[in-house]
């Protein structure tokens, strides 16, 4: 499950060990998570990382399957997370050091800033390849995040970008050693930890506006 230390004025959310699947109760555990954060006095920012193979792998496609009257409130939760991390009032910088898929390389997206392993691992949009449509919100963040050319390559052909591909397409504004992801990540979120506040929030939920009420749309979360 998700952890959360602090390192002076920096936040790190650590997604986990795993596939990181978007699990309800790992949900709940990074919203509460972003709680603390946003909770926090003083300077702050926050850097996501995640521990081994995977960043995220996206969708728990599996619980899904097994609670399919829940389909609507479960992504209503997984899209208002979206949402929440774009327009956050901390500046936010996902540490890449492993495969992002599907909402998983979204979630990415919703950062501020990216840093990527640049040797191994890929941040892929698959869904033209598991016949899964992107819905308009997440569709909508994508073309916000990326060039109309990048997303549109990356959404249509579901292709996989390595760390350089990806730092070539701006998809990631870094991409540099294995051991290096995490301390960059950190690195770069410290440097704007003194813009935290409501008036950052206000600037991001202002520019993404259409993007947000499209992610935050649909019904209520899981339970």
């Amino acid at each position: 499950m998700p952890t959360l230390d602090r390192h002076d004025d920096v936040f790190v959310l650590d997604l986990g060990d795993g596939e990181n699947r978007f699990s309800p109760d790992w949900l709940a555990a990074v919203d509460a998570a972003l709680d603390e954060v946003e909770g926090a006095d003083g300077p702050r920012a926050l850097v996501t990382a995640a521990t081994g193979k995977f960043f995220s792998n996206g969708l728990d496609l599996a619980w899904l399957l097994d609670h399919a009257d829940q389909r609507e409130a479960y992504l209503g939760t997984v899209e208002r997370l979206f949402a929440r991390v774009l327009c956050s009032p901390v500046f936010s910088v996902a540490a890449v050091q492993g495969h992002a898929f599907a909402a998983g390389a979204m979630l990415a997206l919703a950062h501020d800033q990216r840093v990527m392993r640049a040797d191994r691992g890929f941040w892929c949009l698959p869904e033209i390849d598991i016949d899964l449509p992107f819905s308009p919100g997440m569709s909508a963040l994508i073309q916000a995040r990326l060039s109309p050319q990048v997303a549109h390559v990356a959404m249509t052909t579901g292709r996989r970008y390595g760390g350089s591909d990806a730092l070539a397409a701006g998809i990631v504004d870094a991409a540099v050693g294995e051991d290096a992801v995490r301390s960059a990540a950190v690195e770069l979120a410290a440097a704007h930890a003194g813009k935290a506040g409501p008036v950052l929030g206000t600037i991001k939920s202002r520019l993404y506006a259409p993007v947000l009420a499209l992610l935050r749309g649909r019904t209520a979360p899981v339970g």
